[in-house]
């Protein structure tokens, strides 16, 4: 064959059989990379239709939750003398009803404030040996000392406040003293109601607490009280803070069992709200409804600088949060 043909055969069969083939190879790649690329595009509208959901979904539960709150900031400065109902947005904003507030209310408040620090100390106090009990002993029944602990959350409040009022009146009759209707019966009814936020907290971490983490303090020599005050309750401190924060928080906005313990004297804040606006609307109570709203924010700033929430609420166990 010779050289001319040679050339013939290369340039004009097998050539045009090599750009054939080669082209027939690369469109099933071309078209593989498409799909992936339409994939990917796919994938990050997804995503993004997720994103702008999620802050949705998120804006519209903070403002279901908070718009109260600012109906009632706003309704606080509205002036111009007595009107029946709420008024938002304020017609004439001013500071008129903070100068308002009656004396009643800041003790009321006081109160309140006592009441709950108190019920949630003595909660604590209460709670943990009751938790601790609770999870590693073997004592008879403790299933049904578990359903006790935690009768006040199954029990609705208003038939707790009358078996208090009763009860005191049974042991007045005996006694000759009568706690209802003084600080004493409503420290006890809050008390009552408090104990299983922080049982049920404690009981949690303590449910996941590695063992052994006792163990190698035991092995190592340490007693057991200094075991549960170095090891044990550090671990638990968290559901401790989460727990004392509820009953915190249940105790003072408590009503129904309140509202039948309470006497001309003694009587807690959300009460006095509470009758105050089922006798006759005052526009100071929304002034000082605010004041209460921006100190439990300022508590919540402090806490979160001093603390930090996070390690507050966590009662997962781990002590990490400390």
């Amino acid at each position: 064959m010779s050289a001319i043909d040679t050339h013939a055969r290369t340039s004009g069969g097998i050539a045009p059989v090599v750009e054939t083939g080669a082209a027939e190879g690369l469109a099933p790649v071309q078209e593989s990379r498409a799909r992936r690329t339409r994939g990917a595009m796919r994938w990050q509208t997804r995503q993004a239709v997720n994103f702008w959901l999620k802050w949705i979904m998120v804006i519209l539960a903070y403002i279901f939750l908070h718009a109260p709150l600012i109906v009632v900031i706003g309704a606080s400065f509205n002036g111009g003398g007595e009107y029946a109902a709420i008024e938002f947005p304020p017609v004439s904003p001013s500071f008129e009803w903070y100068f308002e507030i009656p004396v009643g209310q800041f003790k009321s408040l006081g109160l309140s404030f006592a009441l709950a620090a108190l019920a949630s100390v003595s909660a604590v106090i209460i709670g943990v040996p009751a938790a601790l009990g609770l999870v590693r002993s073997n004592l008879p029944g403790k299933v049904l000392i578990g359903t006790v602990f935690r009768s006040p959350l199954q029990i609705p409040a208003v038939v707790s406040g009358i078996a208090f009022l009763q009860m005191f009146y049974l042991i007045g009759d005996t006694t000759g003293f009568y706690a209802q209707g003084g600080f004493i019966g409503l420290a006890i009814g809050h008390i009552f109601i408090a104990i299983p936020y922080v049982v049920g907290t404690v009981v949690a971490v303590l449910q996941r607490f590695d063992h052994r983490l006792e163990e190698a303090a035991l092995s190592l020599g340490a007693s057991p009280w200094r075991t549960f005050r170095r090891v044990t309750l550090p671990v638990i401190m968290p559901g401790v803070y989460a727990g004392a924060l509820y009953a915190f928080m249940v105790s003072f906005g408590d009503v129904p069992l309140s509202i039948f313990l309470t006497a001309p004297g003694y009587v807690t804040y959300p009460v006095e709200l509470f009758s105050a606006l089922e006798n006759d609307f005052d526009p100071s109570i929304l002034a000082s409804g605010t004041l209460v709203i921006l100190f439990c924010l300022v508590v919540m700033i402090v806490v979160q600088r001093v603390v930090g929430l996070d390690a507050l609420l966590k009662i997962g166990g781990t002590g990490k949060g400390r």
